[in-house]
């Protein structure tokens, strides 16, 4: 059940992640401080999660996997939203 939690944390974590990088580099500056406190406290539950089974390496393993479709997922919203196509996608497309 960690394991699972720790996979769905990191999805979330990274889409916060991305959505503070937006924040950051609009010089939205309260928003990005309200992103920032989120943050931490994914943070600190991850750590925690851890720290507690720190033998434990599929737990780092999991919630590694995680931040990674997170990170894809905050990267395609955010990329689809402001219609840029990158030359990955321009060369999926055409295969």
């Amino acid at each position: 059940m960690n394991e699972l939690m720790l996979f769905m944390v990191g999805i979330v974590e990274m889409m916060v992640v991305t959505a503070w990088t937006e924040t950051v580099t609009k010089a939205r500056v309260i928003e990005s401080g309200m992103v920032t406190i989120i943050n931490i406290f994914i943070w600190y539950y991850v750590l925690d999660k851890i720290v507690n089974d720190i033998e434990n390496f599929n737990l780092v393993l999991v919630y590694a996997l995680g931040c990674s479709v997170g990170t894809m997922i905050g990267t395609y919203y955010i990329s689809t939203r402001e219609g840029r196509i990158t030359l990955q996608e321009t060369e999926l497309k055409s295969s």
